[in-house]
């Protein structure tokens, strides 16, 4: 079997389908690994979904801000982006109750351990005090709620940028929206933990007193390897302990896949994708 993890499609399927041919993907044996931000801003959202969901146990996705945006929207959480939003085909779609449900079926955070190494696979990154059973209790908590029956007021809380930091004491909907920010929207964070969530340039151009999440001195993931998406501007990046995949498909770069442990590299070129 093969793990491939794969970068942010937002609805650029027709490029995923020939990223999975290259990569010879064989649902019967294989398996993906979905970063998040299957949907939006590109233009085959609704097919990009049914053919994930079509895959079942062989894709395992994590949720992103996008796909969050979509059941914010579906829940009248949130105002339509206007021309960067290309959800329609989905909402107008027979099955879009079943392709909404199945999503809110999906979790923010995954992990395993493949040849003694444990990868944890979020959309955008973590806090550095959260451990790797942080992330999947703290994703599990989310869960609960997007899966419950108060989901759309849920999701109405969760729209925000503060508070912008991590502590035990937050309050239930404090909680989930750092949870939320954190594993879907965040790039740069303090060494104390707290998040910059306005800058989305480069590395480089990290606001005072911030540095990328993965760079912060002894954040407890340090010996995990995280596969993540969401930094267009970050590219492919590949350290011992870091899998970084978005390289701008949706922009007119690559759609990238990597094999795991292995670390093969497979792309395919996006230009079309817009």
């Amino acid at each position: 079997m093969t793990i491939w993890a794969i970068g942010d499609i937002q609805g650029c399927f027709d490029s995923l389908q020939r990223l999975l041919d290259k990569c010879r993907f064989d649902p019967a044996q294989d398996q993906l690994w979905m970063v998040g931000d299957l949907v939006n801003r590109g233009p085959q959202s609704l097919e990009t979904l049914r053919f994930i969901r079509s895959l079942g146990a062989s894709a395992i996705t994590v949720l992103g801000n996008h796909d969050l945006y979509l059941l914010m929207v579906a829940a009248n959480a949130v105002p339509r982006r206007g021309k960067d939003d290309t959800l329609d085909p989905i909402f107008a779609a027979p099955d879009v109750a079943d392709l909404l449900d199945w999503l809110k079926t999906q979790p923010l955070a995954h992990a395993q351990v493949l040849d003694g190494q444990r990868y944890v696979m979020v959309h955008a990154g973590l806090l550095p005090e959260w451990t790797a059973d942080d992330a999947l209790a703290l994703s599990a908590e989310v869960s609960r709620h997007l899966r419950g029956p108060q989901f759309a007021p849920f999701l109405n809380a969760l729209w925000g940028d503060s508070p912008l930091g991590w502590h035990k004491q937050l309050n239930e909907l404090d909680r989930a929206r750092v949870i939320v920010n954190a594993m879907t929207r965040m790039r740069f964070c303090s060494k104390q933990g707290v998040m910059d969530l306005k800058i989305k340039g480069k590395p480089e151009n990290a606001p005072v007193g911030h540095v990328p999440w993965f760079e912060v001195p002894g954040r407890k993931t340090a010996k995990d390897t995280l596969v993540v998406g969401h930094w267009s501007a970050l590219g492919l990046k590949m350290t011992p302990n870091l899998v970084a995949l978005d390289s701008g498909c949706l922009w007119g770069g690559h759609l990238t896949a990597v094999s795991l442990p292995e670390r093969e590299v497979i792309q395919v070129s996006c230009t079309t994708c817009r």
